[in-house]
This record gives C-alpha cells, structure tokens and sequence, in this order.
C-alpha cells in the first residue's frame, strides 16, 4: 500500500462539478466504469435500505475511510452484515494502529459527509482495500449524496481502483 495519493480536480473546461452525485458519476467515467445511481428513501437499518433496494443486505457496501498513524488514510470496503476485523485489516496495511476517525475528519479527507461516502470522486484517492466476499457481484454503495445510492459491478470497481481484495472483515 505505498502508493501515494493523489488530489483529484473534478472540473471540466473550468466549471466546478457541484454535487456530490455529480462527482461520482464524472470520476466513474473518467475511470470507464458503468454506474447506475437511483434515488432512494432513508431507511433505518441495513434490513431495511437492501428491502427498499431490493437487494440481500451482503449487497450493500460500506466504504470506511480508516485512518493511519501518519494521518494518512485508506477506503475499506466492507459489506453488509460485516464488521472490520481490525488485526486482518492491520495486517493488510502493514501497520499496527488503524483507527475510524471522526465524521468532521472523514468529511476533510474525502469530500462527503458519513452515509454518502464512496471512493469514486473523492477528493483525495486513497488506496481503497476491498473485502474478500465483494467481488463476482452487482453492489450497492453510497453515491455522494444522502438519498441516493449506486450499483457497480464490484469486479470493475475493484479494477478500477487498484484495490487490493483481502479478508479483512468478521461476521457482525
């Protein structure tokens, strides 16, 4: 995981790319993957948003913005029903401390608020680490925006990325 992250400038022709969706959608085309972003109610529980999406709940995927000692950060992509087990995910960094910072902490190092976040469009590309159970699947993400969501094909997402594919979650 030595790579470096990158500042990513979301404009075209000198216009500002404004929302969030917005963001997401031009990163995801400028990288050649196919989203679809839906809008969605608020749902109270991951039960409860894979039946509005009419998805499995292991179909949604969290993307936690986890921060190193050197304030630097990575994007664990961990799916419903699922929890970062920390050790594995240590150990994958290549680090001994690891921690999920605040929601003020995440907003500053990504560009969105906590229940939005994606990798696609964040302000800063940090290397994005995926669970072992994603790939081989369609999955559900947040798309920049509260009430909104996107589906990608994980393998693509995964490709696009660079991500490394690890087991780096436990059952919750």
């Amino acid at each position: 995981m030595a790579e470096s992250p990158e500042s990513v400038d979301y404009s075209s022709e000198g216009a500002s790319v404004s929302s969030g969706r917005e963001r997401v959608a031009a990163d995801a085309a400028a990288r050649g993957v196919d989203i679809r972003i839906i809008e969605r109610p608020a749902a109270g529980s991951l039960h409860e948003a894979a039946a509005l999406l009419g998805i499995q709940p292991s179909d949604i995927v969290k993307t936690l913005v986890v921060k190193r000692s050197d304030d630097t950060f990575v994007f664990a992509l961990v799916p419903g029903g699922r929890k970062i087990a920390w050790p594995k995910l240590r150990s994958v960094v290549g680090v001994n401390k690891l921690q999920l910072p605040d929601a003020s902490v995440a907003l500053a190092a990504t560009g969105y608020e906590r229940g939005t976040i994606t990798p696609f469009g964040s302000t800063t590309a940090w290397p994005v680490i995926a669970d072992a159970t994603i790939p081989g699947r369609t999955v559900s993400m947040g798309a920049g925006e509260h009430g909104y969501s996107l589906f990608v094909d994980a393998d693509a997402l995964i490709a696009a990325f660079g991500a490394a594919v690890a087991d780096i979650t436990d059952p919750e």
